[in-house]
């Protein structure tokens, strides 16, 4: 069975882009864990805040590859010999990933009391105002009507 995009259409020229955004965005949905917010921090700011108790500094890597903000977790087990009785705090390895949009730059991150702290920004970008020249036209190339065409016209 084909796929039907919306983008198929001959009247959408280079969108092929968009569509391969949509597509990320709908794979990343699915994931659940680990949970995140994403809160507005000022008027050209976010901040995404994973939870990821257990996970060490070392665990965690934060990436930007092509226009996708990528956390990976991955921890090492602890080779100490402890017995679980219970373990309901999930330290599985996992990937989330958020797609950012043009302009969107990350400024920091940083790891506190179980949560990852991602800090975006979005560069304002500088007014630039263009003046275009006019240049006069040629009096050479103007239309000339003809006279009794005119005159014909205003004696109907």
């Amino acid at each position: 069975m084909s796929r039907m995009s919306l983008f198929n259409s001959p009247h959408l020229l280079g969108f092929d882009h968009v569509e391969r955004v949509l597509d990320q965005v709908a794979k990343s949905a699915n994931e659940g864990y680990p949970p995140y917010n994403i809160e507005q921090t000022g008027d050209n700011a976010l901040r995404i805040t994973l939870a990821v108790a257990g996970f060490g500094d070392g665990d965690l890597s934060v990436t930007v590859e092509e226009n996708q903000l990528v956390i990976r977790g991955r921890r090492t087990e602890d080779a100490d010999g402890r017995v679980f009785l219970h373990r309901g705090i999930a330290t599985r390895q996992f990937q989330r990933a958020f797609v950012l949009a043009e302009g969107i730059e990350v400024q920091d991150a940083q790891q506190d009391n179980g949560l990852l702290h991602i800090d975006l920004k979005r560069p304002v970008p500088e007014t630039q105002v263009k003046t275009i020249p006019i240049r006069p036209g040629r009096t050479g190339s103007r239309t000339v009507i003809d006279s009794t065409v005119a005159q014909e016209t205003k004696n109907d």
